[in-house]
């Protein structure tokens, strides 16, 4: 079926007219930027997106930079882009962006300003990539004599740089996280404990330092420290080891788990970003008050090996880079809060919060506006409701919101902010702490754009302006406009704004690369879909173009975007959204159904709850109860057994239980089809049971219908996008017999509602009056006798739905819940860690596997040893115990040290090259010899397993 890129390509959320030239205003005309020659440097959704936007500015001359990572290690994954920009003299290649050491990353810079000088470009857009945010290729590009479209130089150093941004706000009155920002320095002085040392060591290395700087008496030891590290990263040598870096943090971190008892620690690299550069240690000390020393020993042991992978994810391992790092007390129960600032250098404006809450693997996964208008409105609704908890917990957020505005603004002005930044914080029920200022773009810029649009007006007539409703926008006018923009002011354009992450990953959230998609259904009305490009269609015959999904970069393949009137209405649209998406293809997978589960589980709840960043993983491992639980039902099994239920209930009637079997087989599939779907993806029957909570219960261990189990069936064909749609694949929704069924019982329960004044939701009331054997409604005895018996028919074997409700009461699935005051109550035992491993396992099961080998849990990049130069985890003879670091497997950007999964030796390694070898899914890495036997297990007493599963729930519905 032919498809067509005019809603995605003209969505007037998104794309309008933006040519500043043509207006009529001489004022509004010469802030046009058709001037700008830009070079996109940057993939994913924001390339296309700067492509877009530059295109509907008016500017003509711009072009992209490629990395071969796309086409040459992953041959089928070519830019989508593309297909827009058919202009090969505008589309460049470099091997990567960023190089893989530091002479590389170098080399790659001065390639890059090369690129744009050769063909005709006069600025550099990195969108939100590493390269967006990296001092020294800002300083680069404008001592070549071009404009970065971003925060400058100088404001990179003030504000990107995790550890100065943080002393930044420590001077201009910001709450801060407790911990340490300057260990390098620490460990500097530690190896030169004197002035003395280090003022011979300046001598020795010939560092170029500040001579007031050496002088200066008052200085304290570790300022100093701080200034002799900067000349040696100018230099480009290193004054210690990573090994002595990791000696001085395990000390810092043995130091903080005594200051801090009952808390885990953060290690940040000051260069990081987008969940990279960071781990997280100390688990096994949140339950312990007094921990003894043997314990913080333990728990700051691991601080060194973390260390590396820290500088090995953010390319910081290389002799002459800064290797500072933050160690920061990990506040455990908060919300991840952000402000969208924007400036030119002397203003600075805050574009409202997003909360961030709901990540993990410190990559966020569902981003949703948060303003002082929307907290306003909400508050006044609440109160109105006489809901006057959940009024008071919203007050304490516009409260905070307010707050983190008016210092955010502060801090922006005090670095010079001159372009987009954003200033993130952790929120603690009634405070909240400074974290990071990330100086670029961020992936969510679309939630603020979708809320807020900027006027800026000319200062000497107040009726001449123009409006920018484009975060990119903004930037290129302030690349080639800075000083002359005047403050803007924002204007609310929606009331609120949310944004789902489409990412490759498993049913567990786990990267999953490779895959290749085939078909994606086209947006719907009130989407904005930013896929980088995989839905322009082959323009010659309008069908899908296949897409490979790269595993070289991280794991996002789109960004889901809806708004609403409110944070309610943009809930709804974004689950219509997830429900109309259609995404198919090979060895694809993607986190489309978590997203509608969650989404759904906050709608039946509150959508304006405040889940912390430790939300995620208890509600995976609650989805792998539900998961574990519906593995043991067997659906056909117990539709077989409602049947021999009722055959044998009605034996002495023949004639009546002919015709309940009749009905029972023409209802099979009707029933069993949906059923089947919910019990085989856990994350849709999260969401089905979130939003079905209130129309059933237990009583005295019997399943009770509150509202008509037919309505229910309705729903959750239109829940699971199976309602009946004209020319639609049969296997996509329900089947033509089964629908006339559902719609002919429907309106069945309809007349008599009316005749009876009922609502909808008196199902009960409905049930009750059509057991009576007296007539009721004024229906004759005869009519009586045919309604009952059509009653009997609709009603028989719709028992079977009620399955899926006992797995939710079987797994305590409600416990999970949003208390009054908005906070969400996530049972102990979720938190449990053994636990939430064997849940990770049971929604992806470990590849099928021989018993003498380990095999790689998913595709990506292997490495044999944790970082160049140093040993493997194993080698050929080594014994290894359960849960020791057998390798490392890079997917996506993000380095997993893969656990043994049973004790066992390695007889041989598999693999020639651990330096960086593809892998696949299941590939074997080691011949092993277990030191237990493995006991397989038998598929009838499985069957038998699921037979009697079954047969229990079974007698709470018969």
């Amino acid at each position: 079926m032919a498809q067509s890129n005019d809603y995605y390509k003209n969505n007037p959320l998104i794309h309008r007219d933006r040519r500043l030239g043509r207006a009529d205003s001489e004022w509004v005309r010469s802030f046009s930027c058709e001037a700008l020659k830009p070079l996109i440097v940057c993939r994913g959704p924001i390339r296309l997106e700067a492509m877009m936007v530059y295109e509907e500015m008016g500017i003509s001359h711009y072009g992209i930079l490629l990395s071969e990572k796309d086409s040459i290690v992953y041959p089928n994954a070519l830019s989508p882009e593309l297909r827009m920009l058919t202009d090969p003299t505008r589309v460049h290649r470099v091997p990567d962006y960023s190089g893989a050491s530091k002479e590389e990353r170098v080399e790659r810079i001065g390639q890059i300003i090369q690129i744009a000088k050769d063909n005709g470009y006069d600025s550099i857009f990195a969108g939100y990539g590493f390269m967006a945010e990296d001092d020294e290729f800002v300083a680069a590009i404008e001592d070549a004599g071009l404009r970065f479209i971003g925060p400058c130089s100088a404001t990179q150093r003030g504000a990107g740089k995790k550890d100065e941004a943080k002393r930044t706000a420590l001077n201009v009155g910001v709450s801060v996280t407790p911990g340490i920002d300057n260990v390098s320095a620490r460990t500097l002085t530690a190896k030169h404990p004197s002035r003395e040392a280090l003022l011979a060591l300046v001598k020795v290395e010939g560092l170029k330092c500040d001579a007031k700087v050496l002088a200066d008496g008052n200085l304290s030891l570790e300022a100093l420290a701080d200034h002799i590290l900067m000349a040696s990263y100018e230099k480009g040598i290193d004054l210690f080891t990573i090994d002595e870096l990791g000696a001085q943090v395990e000390a810092s971190c043995a130091e903080m788990f005594r200051n801090y008892p009952s808390s885990r620690i953060r290690l940040k690299a000051i260069g990081g970003g987008g969940g990279k550069g960071q781990r997280i240690l100390g688990a096994t000390m949140l339950a312990k008050k007094k921990p003894s020393e043997a314990e913080i020993k333990k728990a700051a042991a691991e601080a060194p090996s973390l260390v590396r992978e820290v500088l090995n994810e953010v390319k910081a391992a290389g002799v002459g880079d800064n290797k500072n790092l933050l160690i920061e007390l990990n506040i455990e129960q908060t919300r991840h809060n952000e402000i969208q600032l924007l400036g030119n250098g002397e203003w600075c404006i805050a574009l409202g919060g997003r909360d961030c809450s709901l990540q993990m693997h410190e990559q966020k996964l569902l981003e949703v506006s948060v303003t002082q208008e929307g907290l306003a409105l909400e508050i006044a609704k609440a109160k109105k409701a006489g809901l006057h908890v959940q009024a008071e917990a919203l007050e304490t957020d516009l409260r905070i919101l307010k707050r983190m505005e008016e210092e955010s603004e502060r801090f922006g002005q005090a670095v010079g902010l001159d372009s987009a930044s954003t200033f993130e914080c952790i929120v603690d029920r009634d405070r909240y702490y400074f974290m990071e200022v990330n100086t670029r773009i961020q992936v969510e810029h679309r939630v603020t754009e979708l809320v807020y649009s900027l006027k800026f007006t000319n200062p000497k007539n107040k009726e001449d302006f123009f409006i920018v409703e484009s975060l990119v926008e903004a930037m290129a006018l302030l690349a080639l406009h800075k000083e002359r923009l005047p403050r803007p002011e924002r204007l609310l354009r929606f009331g609120a704004g949310v944004e789902a992450r489409l990412n490759a990953t498993d049913v567990s959230l786990s990267p999953s690369a490779g895959g290749v998609i085939r078909y994606w259904s086209k947006p719907i009305e009130g989407e904005i879909r930013d896929d980088q490009g995989i839905c322009l269609v082959n323009p010659d015959t309008g069908q899908f173009m296949r897409y490979t999904v790269a595993g070289a970069y991280d794991s996002n393949i789109a960004l889901l975007l809806t708004k609403g009137e409110n944070r309610l209405d943009s809930y709804e649209h974004l689950a219509k959204v997830l429900r109309s998406t259609t995404l198919t293809g090979t060895i694809l997978a993607t986190n489309l159904t978590f997203h509608y589960g969650l989404v759904n589980w906050f709608l039946s709840r509150n959508v304006m709850a405040k889940p912390t960043t430790r939300f995620v993983v208890p509600y995976l491992t609650m989805v792998g109860k539900l998961k574990q639980e519906a593995n043991k039902l067997d659906v056909v099994y117990a539709f077989l057994a409602v049947k021999k239920h009722f055959s044998k209930l009605y034996g002495t009637d023949p004639e009546t239980a002919k015709a309940i079997s009749e009905t029972l087989d023409r209802k099979g599939t009707l029933l069993t089809r949906p059923m089947e779907i919910l019990l085989h993806d856990p994350h849709l029957l999260s969401g089905w049971l979130s939003i079905n909570r209130n129309n059933l219960e237990i009583k005295n261990g019997k399943l009770i219908w509150l509202r008509n189990p037919l309505a229910i069936l309705q729903e959750t064909y239109e829940y699971l996008h199976m309602n009946w749609r004209e020319g639609a694949p049969a296997a996509e929704i329900i089947w033509s017999h089964d629908h006339e069924l559902l719609q002919r019982a429907l309106r069945f329960y309809d007349e008599l509602r009316k005749v009876f004044g009922l609502k909808a939701e008196e199902f009960v009331k409905l049930n009750a009056l059509l057991g009576e054997e007296t007539p009721q409604g004024g229906y004759d005895p005869e009519t009586w006798e045919q309604i009952q018996a059509a009653h009997l028919g609709f009603e028989v074997g719709n028992e079977l739905l009620g399955l899926l409700f006992l797995i939710a009461n079987r797994t305590s699935f409600f416990d999970f819940k949003v208390e009054e005051n908005l906070e969400v109550t996530i049972p102990d035992y979720l938190t449990d860690l053994d636990l939430q491993a064997a849940m990770k396992k049971m929604l992806v099961p470990p590849p099928a596997t021989k018993a003498d080998e380990i095999v790689t849990p998913g595709g990506g990049m292997f490495y044999a040893q944790e970082a160049p130069g140093m040993p493997p985890f194993v080698k050929e003879g080594d014994h290894f115990e359960k849960g020791q670091p057998l390798f490392i497997l890079e997917v996506m950007k993000m380095f997993n040290k893969v656990p043994a999964p049973f004790s066992g030796t390695v007889d041989k390694v598999l693999i020639e090259n651990g330096d960086g070898s593809i892998v696949q899914k299941g590939q074997p890495i080691f011949k092993v010899t277990p030191d237990e036997k493995f006991v397989e297990v038998d598929p009838k007493e499985v069957e038998k397993l699921k037979r009697d599963t079954t047969n229990d729930y079974l007698k709470a519905i018969l």
